[in-house]
């Protein structure tokens, strides 16, 4: 654990959940491929669209509902009945088409591997003061086994703009009827998690498991109160 601003009384920590407590990128490539599939499969005329052809339509999305960003899931299936609507079919088909395409994506989101390291200091310090969850994902916590850590899950969207907006922050905060500067946010992005926090009011943990450099991070704008490479050093603080 390495410090770098003075940590104060620790009554609270909210956490990030995508490769903080879990990685992510392995589960996140296999729902990108079985949801493209499952779009292909849809319907004939959509057995060549590419990701390309996707990502165009999530870019459209995006510039005239800027909106929808915040809740990925929504923008996600805005995005499939878009692309469905340009090849031509019906509004019924489109309605169809997207539900099944993420119904198929919720399938596969949420199929992480938790390592029992998680489950372990998340369970010691669930025993020890309140615990939160704010997303920007969609992952669900009660598929992956967690959410019982935690009194209360924000997610982007529902509960507020996307971190590093103040929104969750700030709810959080009020959920758990505590001064900001008594909650240690924990996550891994120095943008969203560790900026988001600061700027909140929140202290700031950073979980660095591969061992990235703070000064030359290109995306380091704030020092975080602390910084970690694993979840069970949290448990010191408490």
């Amino acid at each position: 654990m390495r410090f770098y601003r003075p940590a104060g009384t620790v009554s609270a920590m909210t956490f990030d959940l995508d490769d903080t407590l879990y990685e992510n990128s392995d589960v996140i490539l296999t729902t990108v491929e079985k949801t493209h599939q499952a779009l292909q499969d849809f319907h004939p005329v959509l057995q060549n669209v590419t990701l390309s052809d996707y990502e165009l339509a999530r870019e459209e999305i995006k510039y005239h509902q800027p909106d929808s960003v915040h809740d990925v899931t929504l923008w996600r299936e805005k995005s499939v009945y878009l692309l469905m609507q340009k090849h031509g079919l019906s509004e019924q088909l489109c309605q169809q088409g997207a539900s099944h395409v993420m119904s198929v994506f919720a399938a596969w989101r949420s199929q992480v591997h938790m390592p029992q390291s998680t489950h372990d200091a998340l369970q010691y310090l669930a025993e020890r003061v309140p615990l939160a969850a704010i997303t920007n994902g969609n992952a669900d916590p009660q598929l992956m086994g967690i959410a019982g850590y935690f009194r209360f899950i924000l997610r982007a969207g529902p509960d507020g703009r996307a971190k590093p907006a103040q929104d969750m922050y700030r709810l959080a905060a009020s959920h758990l009827g505590l001064p900001a500067g008594e909650i240690l946010h924990v996550g891994d992005d120095l943008t969203t998690d560790v900026a988001g926090s600061l700027l909140s009011g929140f202290q700031s943990c950073w979980i660095n498991p591969f061992r990235r450099n703070l000064m030359t991070a290109c995306d380091a704008r704030l020092l975080p109160h602390m910084e970690i490479s694993r979840l069970d050093s949290l448990t010191t603080l408490v």
